[in-house]
């Protein structure tokens, strides 16, 4: 069973569209329990740092959220969900994220180019990774987001992008998966790396 977290800041309908296309046992939970009881975790998010952080304290998700992805369990965070795993955001100073990466969450900077980056670009797999393999040589994926992350630790980055400068926009460590774009969005590409995490 997958666990997709619902603390109310999340774009669940159309993840949980995507697992059951492909056939994947999945549930939409704010339990707690079910969380840590479930075989794999998916964090996604849409919207700001600190409202998604205020969500999951009102909640009583941060711990729980935090030992499913220390724990062991395959855990996969899309979007908002990659930056929550940082220990901060410049989006929301002073708000502390779930702190399971060091490293802050930074602004796109101004080069020229729209920001938010949002649509379709190409990404470079920077590592050998469970889940963005067979996915091809610079596949296209979909992204919305006006910060990126700044890891302290660059051999967790396992994918980047360009856009008017290099950015890191994948994480991979041990059990612990997170993207910036959105693989449910992503066509077939998305559904490989969803397909890869499903049968982890």
């Amino acid at each position: 069973m997958i666990a997709i977290i619902d603390y109310g800041a999340g774009n669940l309908q159309s993840v949980k569209n995507a697992l059951d296309f492909l056939g994947a046992e999945c549930v939409v939970t704010g339990s707690a329990d079910e969380i840590l009881n479930a075989d794999k975790v998916i964090l996604p998010g849409v919207g700001a740092f600190g409202d998604a952080m205020a969500r999951l304290n009102e909640t009583s998700l941060t711990e729980p959220v935090k030992r499913a992805a220390l724990g062991g369990k395959p855990f996969l965070g899309i979007c908002l969900g990659l930056h929550l795993l940082f220990e901060e955001s410049e989006e929301s100073p002073k708000v502390k994220g779930l702190g399971v990466f060091k490293g802050k969450v930074v602004k796109i900077p101004d080069t020229g180019l729209k920001i938010p980056h949002m649509g379709w670009n190409n990404i470079t797999v920077t590592k050998k990774s469970k889940i963005l393999n067979g996915i091809g040589d610079s596949p296209y994926v979909y992204f919305v987001h006006s910060y990126y992350i700044n890891p302290a630790d660059g051999g967790i980055v396992s994918a980047r992008t360009e856009y008017g400068l290099p950015l890191d926009i994948a994480v991979e460590k041990d059990n612990v998966f997170a993207t910036q774009f959105h693989p449910e969005k992503s066509g077939d590409v998305g559904m490989t790396i969803l397909r890869n995490f499903i049968n982890l």
